[in-house]
């Protein structure tokens, strides 16, 4: 095989189409574009979903579901990610350091995926049932997050 040999496969080139250019071509006259109508014309052009006036599909059925603004707030951590860390304690920030939440994230919760064979202690992290019985079964333990405390309106006199 050389390289001034090469060619394409069989049937997988074929030559464009020359439209307009006579009745012998199979593509003279009107050219592929039919008689009169809007697509006929030069410029004859519409938006993408337009039914010559007629309500779009799009419009016509209602609208459903949202994407939550919100979603990525919470971060999703495995108790097999906790694992491979070096630090004991573990807190948000030390999860964003090791890349395993996403920087924007305002919290992390830490789900039973994974084995778990050393002590750690969660700081300000939410675990699940079963992360938190494989935490404490290793020896570890969850401190939870201080609640911030509830403001209430003054009693109306």
């Amino acid at each position: 095989m050389r390289l001034n040999t090469l060619k394409p496969a069989p049937g997988s080139k074929q030559t464009r189409r020359r439209v307009g250019r006579g009745g012998g071509s199979g593509m003279g006259k009107t050219a592929g574009r039919g008689h009169k109508g809007q697509r006929a014309r030069s410029g004859g052009f519409h938006k993408i979903g337009f039914e010559g006036g007629q309500m779009p599909l799009h419009r016509r059925l209602p609208k459903r579901g949202f994407t939550s603004l919100t979603r990525n707030d919470c971060a999703e951590v495995r108790t097999g990610e906790i694992e491979k860390l070096d630090a004991a304690e573990i807190d948000l920030k030390a999860l964003k350091a090791a890349r395993i939440v996403p920087h924007g994230a305002l919290a992390a919760k830490v789900i039973l995926s994974g084995k778990l064979t050393r002590t750690v202690t969660l700081k300000g992290v939410k675990a699940s049932k079963g992360a938190r019985a494989a935490i404490e079964a290793a020896g570890g333990k969850v401190e939870d997050a201080p609640k911030p405390a509830a403001t209430s309106k003054p009693a109306a006199a």
